[in-house]
């Protein structure tokens, strides 16, 4: 894999295109934990071939852009976690249950009335589709096993740390597998031990480390504080990021530009690489390049290039398409300008 500094990369999803999914109603409500097959527009018997073609034209927008990791865009799914959190055993599809959203919102989840396991390959499939279309090392994104376990109702465990662990065996079930499979990166997305840092303490960290144990390739974890489309004030410091340093994860991804982070904060994680959001996805302007130097060259002053990799904030999912890709070109010819001045 190059390994030249100042990468860039997706954090995970991409802009779906508007004939795939209904974006407007996926917009109008928080990310579903629950399974939502109304909002995709293509009929059930041809989605997955509508969606192996969204990710082609995903992958070739990053290829266009000049991104050097990139993603399968995520286009199969309606949310980052919840096409993976239903795949599992031990979960009641068909009757839901209710739980707090970080929001403070009730919203439907899935109900957990037995073991969790891995059923099935989830994402591993698709990984041959994306080896077809892309040279560059690829990054597949999966729900972290303490997330999932805050975006359940428990009818069987009655122990959060029980339930979280076995989110984690089910975790690196697919992370062993999409490794063998050619996936050069596995990122989880835990964006809950920022929501809920007293009860991440207790055990987000021993579930993180089992779900990537044995890795044998990169591991990333994608910590954030909502899709920008959904929260708008933000804070400018985390509640659980310097106790990341110690888990088992080769690289944290962090968002930066909307909530005008402090950038010294990353001095908290001495030993990992650090993905550094410089495109803020609540704005739908477009950053001029110079911006996004701007926003690089405040992170270099606290991190050395090659442990920096630039990226968005989160998903680009709520994105228009032009706007998405316009955000993303920037992106890169903010990370060239830097990189010209070095």
């Amino acid at each position: 894999m190059n390994e030249l500094p100042l990468q860039t990369s997706l954090v995970g999803s991409y802009a779906q295109p508007n004939w795939l999914i209904d974006k407007q109603r996926l917009g109008q409500r928080l990310p579903p934990r629950v399974v939502l097959d109304q909002l995709w527009k293509v009929n059930p018997e041809n989605l997955e071939e509508a969606q192996n073609d969204a990710t082609i034209l995903a992958l070739n927008d990053q290829h266009r852009a000049g991104v050097d990791i990139v993603t399968d865009g995520e286009m199969r799914r309606e949310s980052y976690s919840n096409r993976f959190a239903n795949a599992l055993d031990g979960i009641d599809i068909d009757n839901t249950g209710e739980a707090i959203d970080r929001t403070g919102k009730a919203v439907p989840v899935p109900r957990v009335v037995g073991p969790i396991s891995r059923r099935k390959p989830v994402e591993v499939p698709f990984i041959k589709l994306l080896k077809a279309h892309t040279t560059k090392p690829i990054k597949i994104t999966l729900p972290g096993p303490f997330t999932m376990s805050q975006q359940a109702q428990d009818d069987y465990y009655g122990d959060p740390a029980a339930l979280a662990m076995a989110y984690a065996e089910a975790v690196n079930a697919e992370l062993t597998a999409l490794f063998a499979a050619g996936v050069d990166i596995v990122q989880l997305d835990e964006p809950y031990v920022q929501a809920r840092p007293e009860a991440a303490r207790d055990y987000a960290s021993l579930a993180i480390d089992q779900a990537i144990a044995g890795a044998s390739g990169s591991t990333v974890l994608h910590v954030c504080f909502g899709y920008g489309k959904h929260v708008a004030d933000k804070p400018n410091g985390y509640a659980f990021l310097d106790e990341l340093d110690a888990c088992q994860a080769d690289e944290i991804s962090i968002e930066c530009a909307q909530p005008r982070l402090k950038m010294d904060l990353v001095q908290g994680l001495p030993s990992k690489k650090v993905h550094v959001g410089v495109i803020d996805l609540r704005d739908t302007r477009v950053e001029s390049p110079e911006t996004v130097a701007q926003r690089i060259e405040a992170a270099l002053e606290f991190l050395p290039p090659a442990r920096l990799i630039v990226a968005p904030d989160c998903g680009m999912k709520y994105l228009s398409r032009p706007v998405a890709f316009a955000k993303l070109c920037n992106m890169v010819a903010g990370r060239n300008l830097v990189m010209g001045s070095a």
